[in-house]
């Protein structure tokens, strides 16, 4: 096909969010879009022990402040493992451009969640991206 749609890499996502209407939301809009989404989790802790139990996952969406402690930290475990992350979050901390690809700030809409999220597939495939959606700031670092 040559003018086919380029495929993803990133297919399978984790949410970490625990503010429940932004969590189903992300769910439900992440899905129609045709992502898989592997979980939805309100805290770290449930997050940690997905990501440490080697489920697929391409790309864990998290927020950093969270019920029960700091996205950083799923960040750290997502690191340990081979995953990408990108932070949407109301602020990022310097830490955070040490463990991420990017930061979505809030307050985003839906269609600016999936264009950040096009933007890191992106970068995993060693592509530089044409255009940021509002909002989304990178880091530099490595795919």
């Amino acid at each position: 096909m040559l003018f086919g749609r380029k495929k993803r890499v990133v297919e399978r996502l984790l949410i970490v969010e625990d503010e429940p209407l932004i969590a189903f939301d992300n769910e439900r809009f992440l899905g129609d879009e045709g992502y898989v989404v592997v979980g939805t989790l309100g805290c770290v802790a449930d997050a940690v022990e997905l990501i440490a139990s080697g489920a697929s996952i391409d790309l864990v969406v998290s927020d950093i402040s969270l019920a029960d402690g700091s996205g950083l930290d799923v960040a750290r475990a997502a690191r340990i493992a081979g995953l990408h992350v990108l932070f949407v979050t109301g602020d990022c901390p310097p830490e955070g451009a040490e463990l991420a690809h990017g930061w979505l700030a809030k307050p985003y809409d839906q269609r600016r969640l999936a264009q950040a999220i096009l933007v890191i597939d992106q970068i995993i495939q060693g592509e530089a991206p044409k255009r940021l959606p509002d909002g989304l700031t990178l880091f530099e670092r490595e795919a």
